[in-house]
């Protein structure tokens, strides 16, 4: 028999997490406990399942006022809408450019600029797009009516990143001034947005000992800092990790292997050093990106490839989701798994809404249960109800058992009553008959001298 251990989950502190699966749905997950540990719960679900509306790829504004979150999706959709309550803002439908109906060119990259003001935002935002040929384009988008197709400025800039290969990752910096773009036969590559010119471009490692080169497949990759563009990290299909520095050279400054399959998530923490990683075969770690040193690899084995992790912005937690339909949250701290949920379909991705808070009812209001809390108050009322009766039961066959002894008791002393009353009567009569005989006696002696005069 194989070894199993059990990890016990403590549970969670309040946060929302919305994910994003491969049948189009949209959950929202949230933990609103906050003295004892929170059990995430699937709140709420956007959208009907269909496979042609697959989710490729997600960038969400995460700020208090009007957030914004885009998805691409399968069939060459892009949609505009609110993290809070789902609601559509724009949709545009020809986001993969010439090839509408090709699945080989679907948007892989996708980011939302935040440095914009509040009241331009609420009527428009602009949008960073690229396809896995490699056509990119940055435009700006009008909130209309959704009965018709959102129109898109003048303004919008569109170029190619390779010339051939397939982009599979694309990342944009804190400043969003510099984008990254890396894939299959496609070495990982800096733009600058603003002027749409490459400005660095990644050597490939040499051959190895044995002679073997590696051929070019990047599959993930972050900034390693939010006010560095200079430094990020990179994963490759030949389950290596490198650290690129651009100030420095063009090869890999740093590069170790983890495990044996591709490397599928990446994401750095906030402390600016450590990287969290995850492989398609469900194993995750952290690393000390300064020295490859292992921090140590999560308690808890995933059954499936992992497909995206994230870290919260402001608690010690870090989320991932994969092949396997579960969401799993994570302590960065202990590594240990704090809850997961079950979500039925293979999850592509996942992000935080940190600006959730949990309302707290104020001191002396009575709050109303909730649907779940009167359904167990009625099923607990149901199953005490016949116990009750039962007990009831028992009581009255005590009673009426007590009162027929009782009433037994009084008819035996009744009829012994009676039985004493009868022989007092006999004793009374044999006594009344003695004296009538003796008195006929008596008479009958003086009768008899009378005869024989």
């Amino acid at each position: 028999m194989p070894r199993t251990t059990t990890v016990e989950c403590p549970g969670c502190p309040p946060l929302r997490v919305l994910t994003f699966d491969t049948l189009g749905l949209i959950k929202v997950v949230e933990a609103r406990d906050k003295q004892h540990g929170g059990v995430p719960k699937i709140v709420e679900r956007w959208g009907e399942p269909d496979s042609s509306k697959s989710i490729m790829a997600v960038s969400m504004i995460d700020r208090k006022t009007q957030p914004l979150m885009a998805v691409a999706r399968k069939n060459g959709q892009v949609e505009v809408m609110s993290p809070i309550n789902g609601d559509l803002q724009a949709i545009i439908s020809n986001a993969n450019s010439t090839d509408l109906q090709s699945e080989e060119n679907n948007v892989v990259g996708l980011h939302l600029f935040e440095k914009q003001d509040l009241e331009v935002a609420s009527r428009s935002c602009t949008l960073l797009t690229c396809t896995s040929k490699g056509n990119a384009s940055i435009r700006s988008i009008e909130f209309t009516d959704l009965s018709t197709e959102s129109p898109c400025n003048d303004s919008s800039k569109s170029w190619n990143v390779c010339s051939g290969g397939n982009i599979l990752c694309c990342k944009v910096d804190t400043s969003e001034k510099f984008a990254l773009f890396g894939g299959k036969g496609v070495e990982v590559n800096i733009w600058d947005l603003d002027n749409c010119t490459k400005i660095w471009n990644a050597k490939s490692p040499p051959k190895n000992s044995l002679g073997i080169f590696t051929p070019t497949w990047f599959t993930s990759a972050t900034f390693l800092s939010k006010d560095d563009h200079k430094k990020f990290v990179a994963g490759t299909n030949s389950h290596q990790v490198r650290l690129y520095d651009i100030s420095a050279q063009r090869r890999p400054v740093l590069s170790f292997d983890f495990r044996e399959t591709s490397i599928k998530a990446l994401d750095a923490d906030i402390d600016g050093y450590s990287v969290y990683i995850g492989n398609g075969s469900g194993d995750m770690a952290s690393f000390d990106i300064r020295t490859g040193k292992l921090l140590g690899c999560f308690i808890g084995k995933c059954s499936g490839s992992i497909r995206s992790i994230v870290r919260h912005p402001e608690l010690p937690v870090i989320a991932s989701c994969g092949l396997d339909s579960y969401l799993r949250l994570w302590d960065t701290k202990t590594r240990q798994l704090l809850s997961s949920v079950f979500l039925k379909q293979p999850l592509m991705h996942a992000c935080f809404d940190s600006n959730f808070i949990v309302e707290e009812t104020p001191a002396g209001a009575v709050s109303l249960p909730n649907k779940e809390q009167t359904t167990n108050i009625i099923s607990e009322e149901l199953e005490a109800s016949p116990l009750k009766r039962k007990k009831s039961s028992k009581n009255k066959e005590n009673i009426d058992g007590g009162e027929r002894k009782k009433k037994s008791k009084r008819s035996e002393e009744h009829k012994k009553s009676k039985g004493k009353d009868g022989g007092e009567k006999i004793v009374s009569k044999d006594k009344q008959s003695k004296s009538t005989s003796k008195k006929k006696n008596k008479g009958s002696k003086f009768a008899i001298p009378d005869e024989g005069l």
